[in-house]
């Protein structure tokens, strides 16, 4: 039979894998029937709907349930994943690999206990599903991947990426993670320690605070509302959040462009450049503070109790307060809460498992790097660990937790044309004002000899953890990467972005 797949089917056969495989996992966890996971898993698969289902179907058809341990009952979900991976391989390589990286992603999750550390029952089962996968996708299959080869024989494909990524480590931040789509395919990597005093390398896709980057995923919302016709591009915000008494002048492009000249919650100036100071988000008052919440509407008023930088649509300045109300809008014109929203129109159809919208928990979900904040006290320099943090501080801003994997995905869709219809992405692409900053996005003019141009958002939360996601504008080429600081007595404002220079001429020159 000869089967045609949507770009539809492709995320349908992602989804259905990741569910199968992540099921198994709960069940083991928990302690669970391995008879009850079997069952679950192959549901989870032929749930699948449309022609793939059906091929899906067929190879699950004659599964017996029952069994003894988890390891085994993987074998009984094998037929359906193997086929799919080779159905993949003949008709969408590229995809075959989107795939695969999906199952794995689910692996990495299940291959460790809430402690973090191996689980040997998963790792049985890891073994025997993504060898099967392997052995399904011929010669041809993805090899990138840390569950599937060591990290050290990926980072040796590409020694002057590894030595790009160490040199972050080498300038005094405790450990990263990166990967790299390009013209050669995928590249994942790290150096550094997952936590301090320990050797382990932080895992390659682990979880992170994502910080700024949160924005990107919030302009692509609201812009998206934008192409349904809830709101318009270019309407005063305060039509729809009159609550607030804004300046009628202020759009919803300013916002996401930051022109609308409102003050920044978390700290700006003041027109003669004197620092106003904001919501404390940083020194011993955001350690003792971090675990407070803080609601978006709070956040707002206060920006709103300090004088407007400026005259709305006249100037640019970065401001955090433009996002915040940016998802209070998004809840207002939907009827639904952010976090519900993003799962809904991104991160579900995308399959971004490992990116969540944590609201008030200060959980990172998953295996991470532990990121540390360095601050002074009384004369005295103290070290924290901030891994855990509520970052309600920064709701829609910056409190995005994700992986280096959605990241790529989620960013190669959006530039590839996936998420938004072209006039908004061109609009979303083009260059603003002095900070060169589009609607969610910066532009940035590498020049001829260095690549080109470059479209990024990185991101930093407030203490601990930074992110990198820069492309080329048509997504062809990414660069992912999750950063923690450690006890090293660095500025990263000062070290980040010369060792980022090095990083971006090294993978888009």
């Amino acid at each position: 039979m000869s089967v045609t797949l949507t770009d539809q089917d492709k995320l349908t056969l992602r989804t259905a894998a990741y569910g199968a495989v992540s099921l198994l996992a709960a069940a083991a966890g928990a302690g669970g029937s391995p008879h009850k996971a079997a069952t679950a898993g192959s549901l989870a698969l032929t749930s699948a709907t449309g022609l793939v289902g059906h091929v899906l179907a067929e190879r699950t058809r004659d599964v017996k349930l029952g069994g003894k341990s988890v390891a085994a009952m993987a074998d009984q979900v094998l037929p359906a994943l193997t086929a799919a991976m080779g159905l993949l391989r003949k008709q969408a390589p590229a995809e075959a690999d989107n795939f695969r990286s999906s199952v794995v992603t689910a692996i990495e999750a299940a291959a460790r206990t809430q402690q973090g550390e191996p689980s040997p029952t998963m790792a049985e089962m890891a073994r025997k599903i993504t060898g099967a996968l392997d052995l399904a996708a011929g010669p041809a299959a993805t090899t990138a991947d840390s569950t599937a080869v060591p990290q050290a024989a990926a980072g040796q494909e590409r020694p002057e990426l590894q030595k790009a990524l160490q040199a972050f480590v080498d300038s005094g931040f405790a450990g990263m993670q990166m990967r790299v789509h390009d013209e050669r395919g995928e590249w994942v990597g790290s150096a550094g320690v997952r936590k301090l005093g320990e050797t382990a390398k932080p895992p390659t896709d682990g979880r992170f605070w994502v910080g700024s980057t949160t924005k990107t995923f919030v302009a692509t919302l609201v812009l998206q509302l934008v192409a349904d016709g809830s709101i318009g591009l270019d309407t005063p915000v305060a039509d729809h959040l009159p609550e607030f008494r804004l300046d009628r002048r202020i759009t919803v492009r300013m916002l996401l462009q930051h022109s609308s000249g409102l003050y920044n919650y978390t700290g700006d100036l003041d027109a003669e450049g004197t620092l106003v100071p904001g919501i404390d988000a940083a020194g011993k008052k955001w350690v003792d503070n971090r675990f407070r919440t803080y609601q978006p509407e709070e956040l707002v008023r206060f920006s709103l109790s300090k004088p407007a930088r400026f005259e709305p649509g006249t100037d640019q300045s970065y401001s955090n307060t433009n996002y915040t109300l940016a998802v209070l809008l998004v809840e207002k014109v939907t009827g639904r809460s952010y976090a519900e929203e993003m799962e809904r129109r991104i991160l579900g159809p995308l399959g971004l498992r490992g990116t969540v919208v944590p609201g008030d928990s200060p959980e990172i979900p998953g295996p991470h790097a532990h990121g540390y904040y360095r601050y002074e006290d009384a004369g005295q320099w103290n070290v924290v660990d901030v891994s855990r943090q509520n970052l309600s501080l920064l709701v829609g801003a910056g409190d995005m937790i994700s992986t280096t994997r959605d990241l790529h995905t989620f960013f190669s869709a959006l530039l590839g044309g996936k998420l938004l219809p072209a006039p908004l992405l061109t609009e979303m692409r083009k260059p603003y004002g002095k900070l060169g900053y589009g609607l969610g996005l910066f532009v940035q003019d590498l020049g001829l000899d260095c690549g080109g141009t470059i479209v990024h958002h990185n991101g930093g939360a407030p203490g601990g953890y930074g992110a990198l996601m820069i492309g080329t504008p048509d997504g062809g080429r990414t660069l992912t990467a999750g950063l923690t600081t450690g006890d090293a007595a660095i500025d990263p404002a000062q070290e980040f972005p010369k060792a980022l220079d090095r990083l971006i001429k090294d993978v888009f020159r």
